[in-house]
């Protein structure tokens, strides 16, 4: 069912004259008759009593009328959504994460929220392995991560970086160290997130090549009670600096970089090169200046 003739359906059917719909929508009263026609057509039913001189519908017709205001209706809500979903009204931006590299991404969220008011954000926490594909298959818009993906398709931009330090309690004899050795934190009941990643692998990875054990006390789902327990003094942790910045700036905790571990590490948010939406592609746009404006400051 063609649309513009629907419409201009129901300005005869509301007009009760083909003369006057045809003057209501700026067509010729041929072009009505033919679009009126060509409805019926197509329905297969006739819509107005042509021995009226009044313009009365047919049952078939007042079914039409009917129907045909809400299509017409959800037809023009459907342009509306359409509409905000270009000028950045609606939508929403998905983006998979890990827990740690939230924090790197905060920043970013809060200056695309200050640009793009009406799109929401939303940050699920999703395995570091697994991350790459969903963003590959469509499934989110953008992923955070601390390694290359080998998937292919993926725009790459660095959006902070990072390294891992040991935390402690500010009274630990460690607490004092610029730097302290493997052999140090192996000697130290640590306090583990259970949540496996290539992180925490490559780190396990680093020990396992020295010949290092690591005691491996507690194991708890978050960061939050991961640091919680270091400040009860139940153990030293190895985290991203940056999931503790308020921790460490406040004198609850002390974070020293290991020796042979800590080092600097980017954090990149990958999407697709292409297929993005309205609201994914002013996500990156905030992303890209970012980087152009750190590389300015480098250079």
């Amino acid at each position: 069912m063609d649309l513009a003739s629907l419409r201009i359906f129901l300005a005869v059917a509301e007009a009760r004259s083909f003369s006057r719909a045809a003057a209501k929508v700026h067509r010729t009263q041929p072009a009505v008759s033919q679009a009126v026609r060509r409805l019926e057509r197509d329905l297969g039913e006739q819509l107005f009593d042509r021995s009226s001189k009044s313009g009365t519908l047919t049952d078939a017709g007042r079914v039409l009328q009917n129907y045909g205001q809400r299509l017409v209706r959800l037809a023009e809500e459907t342009e509306s959504a359409m509409r905000e979903l270009r000028d950045l009204r609606r939508g929403r931006v998905l983006i998979g994460a890990n827990e740690a590299a939230v924090h790197t991404l905060l920043p970013l969220m809060a200056r695309f929220r200050a640009r793009v008011p009406d799109i929401a954000v939303d940050v699920r926490r999703v395995p570091a392995r697994q991350i790459a594909v969903e963003v590959q298959q469509g499934s989110l818009d953008f992923g955070a991560l601390t390694f290359r993906p080998s998937e292919e398709g993926l725009l790459e931009v660095v959006v902070g970086s990072d390294e891992l330090v040991l935390l402690v309690p500010p009274s630990h004899p460690l607490a004092t160290r610029r730097q302290v050795s493997m052999e140090d934190v192996a000697g130290e009941p640590i306090v583990a997130h259970n949540d496996p990643s290539p992180a925490r692998e490559r780190v396990l990875r680093l020990f396992e090549e020295r010949h290092i054990s690591l005691k491996m006390v507690i194991a708890l789902p978050s960061l939050d009670g991961i640091k919680r327990a270091v400040e009860l003094k139940l153990g030293v942790a190895m985290l991203p600096r940056r999931c503790a910045i308020t921790e460490i700036a406040s004198g609850r905790l002390v974070a020293v970089p290991v020796a042979g571990v800590s080092r600097k590490r980017q954090v990149t948010l990958v999407c697709r090169k292409a297929h993005r939406s309205h609201a994914a592609n002013a996500f990156l746009q905030v992303a890209q200046e970012k980087t152009e404006s750190s590389n300015r400051i480098i250079g």
